[in-house]
């Protein structure tokens, strides 16, 4: 069975892309201004790594609400208000007079960035099925892909014109007027008879229901992993560019800019695969790539133990491709579990996949960013559990499921490709 593709709005690839682009872009953004910063609060660099995490627990744990308010109400309030709160707390985060109210202010954006990123996905799979969700979620990815180079490099240009302040002021202007085409362009994707109600009791039981699936568990496990190996190496940025590569702060695109084609790269094949290999096939590529990147990191670093521009870098291009590869698919996987309850799949994934990277930055990163093979180590790590995930995935999809799902939607078409032979 083949999805029929429905006809979307020509702007929305772009509007989701750009609010898919504001968590990188608040992350990388003030990694060059992190000298300034602690300088003018006289804080040392395990705390300003906390700009970081404080930013991902709280983007975290309101991800598990995001898309559930977004069924109980609507995609596009949800979207436009998120994203004009965002605004307001830039603008405190520009005007912050200490360290403390800084944190805050980031604790703000984190609570609100995620509401473009998770309610978006849902969109994306209200608006189109099969293939042709795949080929729009892989559009997105792409054009997704710029903001890690591009934030670091805005970062930069900005500290001799406005310090650490006009990253902040920057955001709160690009923001702003993101909500504003949002609300002009973007269309409703949920009608009111699909809406659910919000209130803790459903909420909950939502949840165990997905807790209850067998085949959510691992296709929840292997997207949250997904991207973790890969951005270990990007929340040490500071520390291989400054330290190990011992660059200065216009040096970051040494490492974003692999990055990015790498993103770019698989997105780009992802979209061309879709509707002509089966989603086994580009999963499996998927992961051939990230154990492929992983291999080459963990070779680089033996060899070398202090690294080598550009060799020590070129692996994240390899890695980028595998992430993309994988992601959107798995993605449309995990949110098709559960057809009426996209928003609330969508939370779940966020929540674990954001819960993950904070680690990853919190602890991870300051643990292991001393050395290139501890990094290519703990990102071996993180690919080899999701390539474990996956392959249960495979396995019990096989097994006679102890309940059917009760969906007759076209985007099972995916989970055909998994279970078919082709």
């Amino acid at each position: 069975m083949h999805a029929t593709p429905r006809t979307v709005q020509r702007s929305l690839p772009w509007l989701l892309a750009a609010v898919s682009m504001i968590g990188p872009f608040s992350i990388d953004a003030v990694f060059p201004a992190f000298p300034l910063i602690g300088a003018r609060f006289g804080v040392d660099a395990a705390a300003l790594q906390q700009l970081l995490s404080v930013y991902l627990i709280t983007y975290a744990a309101m991800s598990l609400f995001h898309g559930a308010i977004s069924d109980a109400i609507g995609r596009k309030p949800v979207m436009v208000g998120g994203i004009l709160v965002y605004a307001l707390a830039s603008v405190g985060a520009a005007r912050s007079t200490s360290f403390a109210m800084l944190l805050g202010c980031r604790a703000l954006q984190g609570v609100c960035a995620g509401a473009g990123l998770v309610v978006g996905r849902a969109l994306i799979r209200d608006s189109l099925e099969g293939a042709a969700a795949q080929r729009l979620m892989s559009r997105v990815m792409m054009i997704f892909g710029v903001a890690p180079v591009i934030a670091p490099m805005v970062g930069a240009l900005l500290l001799p014109l406005g310090g650490w302040h006009g990253i902040f002021w920057v955001l709160t202007g690009f923001t702003a007027l993101l909500a504003l085409a949002l609300a002009l362009l973007l269309q409703e994707s949920h009608p009111l008879e699909r809406r659910t109600s919000f209130a803790p009791r459903p909420l909950l039981a939502s949840y165990r229901a997905f807790g209850r699936d067998r085949l959510f568990w691992p296709l929840l496990i292997s997207s949250s992993v997904n991207f973790a190996g890969l951005f270990l190496y990007i929340a040490s940025a500071p520390g291989i560019v400054r330290g190990l590569l011992r660059l200065p702060a216009q040096g970051f695109p040494w490492l974003f800019v692999p990055v990015v084609l790498g993103l770019v790269g698989g997105a780009w094949l992802s979209g061309r695969l879709a509707g002509r290999r089966s989603a086994q096939f580009t999963l499996n590529l998927g992961y051939a790539m990230l154990l492929l990147a992983c291999a080459l990191h963990l070779l680089l670093a033996w060899v070398w133990a202090a690294p080598r521009l550009p060799w020590s870098v070129l692996p994240l291009i390899v890695h980028g491709i595998g992430v993309q590869l994988a992601f959107p698919t798995l993605t449309l996987l995990l949110l098709d579990r559960f057809p009426q309850q996209r928003g609330g799949i969508s939370s779940v994934q966020a929540f674990a996949s954001l819960l993950l990277c904070s680690v990853v930055a919190g602890v991870l990163s300051p643990l292991l960013s001393a050395s290139m093979l501890q990094l290519a180590l703990g990102a071996t790590a993180l690919t080899v559990i999701g390539a474990l995930s996956w392959c249960w995935y495979g396995a019990i999809s096989r097994r006679p499921l102890a309940r059917p799902l009760a969906s007759a939607d076209a985007g099972m078409a995916l989970q055909a490709d998994i279970v078919e032979p082709h």
